[in-house]
């Protein structure tokens, strides 16, 4: 049982449309001159269409595995128009993406026998972290859900303030300590009184520092140890945030968070201001976790839960 209902309004569709529109008209810009004169899909189509894919911030391997599967139907069906490339790449890659465990549902389920259910959120600086955490406060509330959030992202003064910023436009409550305290302290103390308060949801921020990964990894495993004394199956999630504007660059941060601590759940902000949104595909297929946000916008409300059945329909659509 969900304890609440659908987050998004009907109109999450044009939204989601309108974020890609950067991604899709670079996309389809690429196809139509990898197709330019061909009438059917051959070889040197296929060979263009590789270098489209990987351009598109797709990623190497994921690429690799739709051209082989289109590959497979051109092998069938031996006349296979260029015309009809289009159709055939958004099979392909929601059939790809079906086979993950990624974007099943169009809402996030929070567990009604989690309470509170704690989010610990993870990322470099600049990706977008804080406001992620501010928009997912906002739908928890707004769905009557309460919320607390943990400012344990004690290395920047900014993130204190700008995370505070938040929890006052969301009317939420936020646990904080002075800049350079003990992150593992602040989740403590976010816990306890989450705890105290019944609320039934717990957003932690956390530090964004990659320059040294055994120091990440040492000082998110005990913000989790601390975490466990209060509620002991926590954090039910680890939510990394990556900027899909970066492209290749949210690949490498992917593969070093999820080497540093265990990632249950991406968020793949700014699509909107980018025509890399093609990074999506590719993450969803090399990580095998759940990509379950996306930000497509600057709203309040911009940040859908992951469809892929709907990404790949507005990605394509002509």
């Amino acid at each position: 049982m969900s304890l609440f209902k659908n987050i998004f309004s009907s109109d999450k569709k044009e939204t989601l449309d309108k974020g890609l529109e950067k991604s899709k008209t670079s996309f389809l810009g690429k196809l139509g001159k990898a197709v330019a004169g061909k009438s059917k899909v051959d070889d040197e189509v296929l060979d263009n269409l590789e270098e489209v894919l990987v351009t598109s911030d797709v990623g190497v391997d994921t690429t690799l595995k739709i051209i082989e599967r289109i590959e497979e139907r051109v092998s069938r069906d031996k006349y296979l128009g260029t015309e009809e490339l289009n159709t055939i790449l958004r099979e392909e890659i929601a059939g790809l993406l079906s086979e993950t465990n990624v974007g099943e549902e169009s809402e996030f389920v929070v567990p009604t026998d989690k309470k509170p259910y704690v989010i610990m959120v993870v990322g470099v600086n600049g990706v977008g972290k804080t406001t992620t955490i501010g928009k997912l406060a906002h739908q928890f509330k707004s769905q009557g859900l309460k919320v607390v959030l943990g400012a344990a992202d004690t290395f920047r003064a900014a993130a204190i303030d700008q995370l505070q910023v938040w929890a006052d436009r969301v009317d939420v409550p936020i646990i904080k300590q002075q800049m350079g305290s003990d992150p593992a302290s602040v989740a403590f103390d976010t816990l306890n009184s989450a705890v105290a308060e019944g609320a039934d949801v717990v957003l932690v921020d956390t530090a964004g520092r990659l320059h040294n990964k055994v120091n990440l990894m040492n000082e998110l495993s005990k913000v989790k140890r601390v975490m466990q004394k209060v509620v002991p199956d926590a954090p039910h999630d680890v939510l990394l945030v990556l900027d899909g504007s970066t492209g290749q660059n949210a690949f490498e941060q992917a593969k070093q968070f999820t080497k540093a601590t265990e990632v249950s759940s991406l968020a793949v902000t700014k699509l909107d201001g980018t025509a890399k949104g093609g990074v999506v595909i590719g993450i969803s297929d090399q990580f095998q976790i759940p990509v379950r946000y996306i930000g497509v916008g600057e709203g309040i409300d911009d940040l859908q839960v992951f469809n892929k059945y709907e990404f790949v329909d507005s990605f394509f659509k002509l």
